[in-house]
């Protein structure tokens, strides 16, 4: 059954799903770009922090140490499939008025890569059950984390909740949130995998990437911080939402200190275009230019 969630709650039981990696002892060149997963002390002094990324300088301070290896979290391993039978592969052409370039599962890979997974990407046409559900267990292997994205429309989103619900316990829900759509997500397989489905519309794949799975993720490498830096904004245009719906208006932060919600929230050109979410709660409907504002800045980590 379909229950209409809270933003934070759904946020919540997706992070209940995702559980810190094991840690794994690393060649110093093999740990660069990961997650260092104990304290560096030297003589009682605290020199890297649990939960740091480790770059050239952390390699740095580790060799002049002598160490050779560091313990540290592996990347996540995320699996994003994307299913339906009107979702088209960028280069080919639409055959039908209903054909679509598929574009969720390019920016879902990129963009989990860039938040430190190690990214797999399936595109498929599943004509059955069957067909979908021999697809997931094969991918079951190298997975920690399952993404699976459908149709703008969502047309694919019972087939793809059939086949997940033969493979473990799923459960289907809307987040309180406008631009968005049904989710389900759960344990599956032998290893209770995590798996989640998006929306198929390009805008609340992209709203729910950020919101929910990023910090999935952050969560399996045990980043000491899995939340985007906030800020706080004067606005420079009103801005209002849907009632009840928590709302995130693509916007950018001006150098004067305001922030301009950008025109038209509907075009895909404002998730690359803006620098910063505006962030309304279900209580804020309608606001003035010049009210403050809670910013999510997207483009800092």
């Amino acid at each position: 059954m379909n229950q209409l969630t809270s933003v934070g709650q759904l946020k919540q039981d997706l992070l209940d799903l995702a559980q810190p990696l094991a840690a794994l002892d690393l060649p110093l060149l093999d740990a660069h770009g990961a997650t260092l997963a104990s304290d560096l002390l030297a003589n009682e002094k605290l020199l890297l922090k649990s939960g740091d990324r480790i770059g050239s300088t952390q390699i740095a301070l580790a060799a002049s140490l002598g160490l050779d290896r560091l313990p540290c979290r592996p990347h996540p391993r995320v699996v994003i499939i994307s299913a339906g039978d009107d979702l088209v592969e960028p280069g080919s052409i639409l055959a039908t008025a209903e054909d679509e370039f598929e574009s969720n599962s390019w920016f879902l890979t990129t963009f989990m890569r860039e938040t430190g997974a190690h990214t797999f990407r399936v595109h498929t046409i599943p004509e059955t059950q069957e067909q979908l559900k021999l697809i997931i267990e094969d991918q079951l292997v190298r997975a920690d984390l399952i993404v699976i994205s459908g149709e703008s429309g969502d047309e694919s989103f019972d087939l793809i909740t059939s086949v997940l619900a033969k493979l473990g316990k799923i459960k289907i829900t809307t987040p309180n949130l406008a631009e968005s759509g049904k989710h389900n997500y759960g344990l599956i397989g032998p290893d209770q995998t995590p798996v989640v489905t998006l929306p198929g519309d390009p805008i609340g794949n992209y709203l729910s990437a950020e919101l929910f799975i990023r910090p999935m993720i952050l969560k399996m490498l045990a980043k000491n911080e899995i939340n985007r830096p906030s800020k706080k904004a004067k606005l420079s245009d009103a801005v209002s939402s849907p009632v009840g719906k928590a709302s995130f208006f693509r916007a950018t932060l001006n150098a004067n200190g305001t922030v301009t919600p950008l025109s038209d929230q509907a075009l895909l050109s404002t998730l690359s275009n803006s620098n910063c979410l505006i962030a309304l709660s279900e209580e804020e409907e309608k606001l003035r230019a010049g009210d403050e504002v809670d910013l999510i800045m997207i483009n800092e980590i």
